[in-house]
């Protein structure tokens, strides 16, 4: 039996207290005993003493991200929030655990709700929550599909981590590999003295496919669409020069480039993988030379002029063959974090749906 109840009759609102980003920042330290939210992903740790008002709350609780970017998250240690924003606290931790996954099966009808109420920044009300029903099983029922899904998020913080982990040591071994300069063997030149530095041609959008086989770059990583031909042959390097200026991307498939894009075109005496590891490295140095305006752009002159090591062929495609071992190992576990979600997903509607 399913017994059906608001969420304000079922646990307690807080309330937040009066205190600005700016408090928060100065109040900040490192092991602060209370967390406090604010809007969006913004938290920071404070000693319960430094509060502008003593008002900690440490029962289980769901806070309701009300502002702007509506999400709810689910804290078990003494916390606090702004006093735009509220929370419920629970006696019985399951009980709250369960109601914060099943809200967040509802989080796309509280955004609409939040933007209906609200043009300018969505904005939820107290009442948006407070009246909300919740299907509310037996507590044996509700502690069971708890210990499914905390299985589910388990794995996939897990997994989240190791991710992390892999980026770093990819990070270590590639700083670490590519640090060449004054190295035997080793010749120093510019990007542009190495490859040919080509931009790409404009296409029209309305000659793109939806789907495809050769991707069209513009201003992003993302592919803009795809085209019936290409002017970049597979293996190369390309750096975004306007809009997300900086950022660097590699195809190991022929590709249309457009003309915000700079390619790197290489001799076969370069291994054209080792200069998209090389590049990744000078992200901030591009990054730092982006001008900015209403649409960020990067000269090509900035690439051509980048210092670059250049040992034998044989131990560019080594460098390659380790980094790439790294890569593929960040794909693979991507992969899994993609499917695991999914799988998250579709239990945590599977095991909430009652109606």
């Amino acid at each position: 039996m399913v017994e059906w109840k608001k969420l304000g009759e079922v646990c307690k609102r807080n309330k937040g207290i009066p205190i600005t980003a700016g408090q928060m920042s100065e109040l900040a330290v490192p092991n602060g005993n209370v967390r406090v939210f604010a809007a969006g992903q913004t938290i920071a740790d404070i000693n319960e003493a430094d509060l502008p008002i003593n008002c900690a709350y440490k029962k289980p609780s769901i806070i309701v991200k009300s502002r702007g970017y509506i999400d709810f998250e689910f804290y078990e240690k003494p916390f606090t929030h702004k006093n735009e924003m509220w929370s419920y606290s629970f006696d019985n931790k399951e009980q709250g655990k369960y109601i914060f996954y099943y809200l967040t099966t509802k989080t796309e009808l509280f955004r609409k709700k939040a933007r209906a109420n609200s043009v300018k920044l969505p904005q939820l009300c107290v009442s948006d929550t407070d009246n909300f029903y919740i299907p509310l099983p037996s507590l044996s029922e509700q502690e069971r599909i708890v210990g499914i899904l905390d299985t589910f998020t388990s794995s996939i913080e897990n997994l989240k981590a190791q991710i992390s982990l892999r980026r770093k040591q990819y990070e270590h071994y590639r700083d670490k590999l590519l640090d060449l300069e004054g190295k035997e063997g080793v010749e120093m030149k510019t990007l542009k003295d190495v490859c040919k530095l080509e931009r790409g041609i404009r296409v029209v959008k309305k000659d793109l496919q939806e789907n495809g086989v050769i991707p069209v770059y513009q201003n992003s990583l993302t592919p803009l669409g795809f085209y019936e031909r290409s002017n970049f042959p597979a293996n190369t390097s390309f750096v975004i020069c306007a809009g997300a200026a900086g950022e660097i991307g590699f195809s190991d498939i022929p590709f249309w480039a457009a003309d915000d894009c700079t390619c790197m075109v290489c001799p076969l005496s370069i291994n054209g993988k080792y200069i998209y590891h090389f590049l990744i490295t000078k992200q901030h140095v591009l990054k730092s030379q982006v001008r900015k305006a209403s649409v960020p752009r990067l000269s090509k002159d900035v690439i051509a002029k980048l210092p670059i090591p250049l040992p034998s062929f044989q131990e560019q495609s080594r460098i390659v063959s380790i980094l790439d071992e790294f890569e593929a190992s960040i794909k693979n576990l991507e992969a899994q974090l993609e499917a695991r979600q999914k799988q998250y997903e579709y239990y945590r509607n599977k095991l909430l749906t009652f109606e």
